[in-house]
């Protein structure tokens, strides 16, 4: 009989056992692979964070940060300017645009909550949007897919309108406005390319069309599907898509194409802001100054696209020490798990390992028999741990992903400003997403870990390593057993 098929033969010998030791060998691989793939979905998503978010710069008008700002608005010539500075690559204008519903906006004035001549203000009034960003209040036959809820209410409550006689009222409670920005390519606010779920984008976005993106929430709120129609003050536009921002606030939104969004502005050639693409992150610090000194520090400033990109990947590099540290512990458990086993197994096999090496059998031969008996229990350890890492890898990753940010959350709060403002996707002020990672939150909660075939391939592979190193220390124990002594006891 052959050493590999003595070898799987001794393997279900004992089939009880063979189960209850591929049972533990199972979770321990299981486990090793999930971290794994974490791992390494997590060490992806650092480098997207770095490429893209990290590589972006914001620009708003001087002074234009938080909901008091002021300064004048940033201009086609300044970003034409900001385009010719050295290691930027990319300048991409926004108009941001505020949308009240055209029923509540009528129902309000005529109650007289606005007087003659007064914008219709909501938080964060007409200049002094999120990031800073100048917005002009328009009129919409959307409904808002968020309700104003209490923090809403409150806010809106605190911001009464002046009317015709000159005295102060209370602002109604009504729906939260809608963020429109017009774009003059396929990004959002941070710089990261709009993730369209359904139909397809607006084509040329520096050209004037009657096409928009909504957000899902939005959407489902109104009923609306790709080729459906509304209306922005009087304008019939259609939906060319649906995008996905990752949170309901986001996704109260909508885009259209940067001149469609100046004509409903009638603010031809204004922009709210820009967002600068540097080359490589080694450059952002050397664009910055140079951007700055291109556009004047009294007329522009300029940020770190994602201020709080460096907390971001500090909370996804726990994860990645955390999950490689419990993939080497789950692999060092396996490897544990061999030795002890082919231990026993040595030891309550001397009598055969005796007769064999008394009609001839070399130690190297006798060897090989208990390492391939190992790594058939490996293997089917491994079947059972790939497919337990398949369904777990996900969860594994985005509990390791939430307990970080939550804690991470809980130190950087403090220093952030308060809550979101109503009104605006998620934000709080000067944030542009709102948290206290801003934007990055909702990069951290898009880490996919997918059990890929190239990452559970190496991971067996390593176990398969560890398994030969566990299984090799018995196998050295065969040498000791000396023929003589073992047929003198029988």
């Amino acid at each position: 009989m052959s050493v590999l098929a003595r070898s799987v033969g001794n393997a279900f010998r004992n089939k009880v056992r063979t189960g209850a030791v591929v049972a533990v060998l199972a979770v321990a691989i299981g486990l090793a692979l999930s971290m794994l793939v974490a791992n390494q979905a997590v060490a992806a998503k650092v480098t997207e964070l770095n490429a893209s978010v990290g590589t972006v710069l914001t620009v708003n008008p001087a002074g234009g940060q938080g909901f008091e700002g002021g300064g004048e608005p940033l201009t086609a010539e300044q970003a034409a300017t900001a385009a010719a500075v050295p290691n930027v690559t990319g300048v991409v204008g926004t108009k941001a645009l505020r949308l009240r519903n055209a029923t509540e906006a009528a129902a309000q004035s005529a109650a007289g909550t606005q007087g003659a001549g007064t914008q219709a203000a909501g938080p964060g009034g007409g200049q002094g949007g999120p990031g800073g960003q100048t917005t002009t209040t328009l009129t919409t036959s959307l409904t808002a897919a968020v309700d104003a809820g209490t923090l809403g209410n409150r806010n809106q409550a605190g911001e009464g309108t002046t009317g015709s006689t000159g005295t102060t009222q209370p602002a109604r409670t009504m729906s939260l406005p809608i963020t429109a920005t017009g774009t003059g390519a396929e990004v959002d606010s941070t710089g990261r390319a709009l993730e369209i779920t359904e139909g397809s984008g607006l084509g040329d976005y520096t050209a004037e069309s009657t096409n928009a993106l909504l957000g899902t929430t939005l959407a489902e709120k109104n009923g609306l599907k790709v080729g459906s129609t509304f209306t922005i003050n009087d304008q019939t536009y259609t939906v060319a898509g649906l995008f996905d921002a990752g949170t309901s606030f986001g996704n109260n939104a909508l885009y259209v194409t940067l001149p469609s969004a100046q004509t409903l502005a009638e603010l031809p050639g204004e922009l709210s802001t820009m967002i600068v693409t540097v080359n490589s992150m080694e450059n952002v610090d050397a664009a910055k100054t140079a951007l700055q000194d291109a556009l004047g520090t009294g007329k522009a400033d300029v940020t770190q696209g994602q201020r709080n990109l460096e907390t971001a990947v500090s909370s996804l590099g726990s994860v990645k020490n955390i999950s490689f540290i419990a993939f080497v512990a789950a692999l060092g458990t396996a490897g544990l798990i061999i030795l002890l086993i082919m231990v026993m197994l040595v030891r309550e096999r001397r009598r055969e390992i005796g007769v064999l090496k008394a009609i001839g059998a070399p130690n190297r031969t006798i060897g090989l028999q208990f390492v391939l008996e190992a790594l058939v229990l490996v293997a089917l350890g491994s079947v059972v741990g790939a497919a337990v890492a398949s369904f777990a890898s996900g969860g594994i990753a985005s509990a390791l992903i939430s307990s970080n940010s939550t804690t991470a959350a809980a130190t950087t709060t403090g220093r952030g400003m308060p809550g979101g403002a109503a009104g605006f996707p998620g934000g709080g002020a000067g944030l542009p997403s709102g948290g206290p990672f801003g934007g990055a939150s909702q990069l951290l909660t898009t880490v996919t870990a997918s059990a890929s075939p190239g990452v559970i391939a190496a991971g067996i592979a390593a176990v398969f390593g560890v398994a030969i190193i566990g299984a090799l220390v018995p196998a050295l124990l065969t040498a000791r057993i000396r023929p003589i002594e073992v047929l003198r006891g029988e």
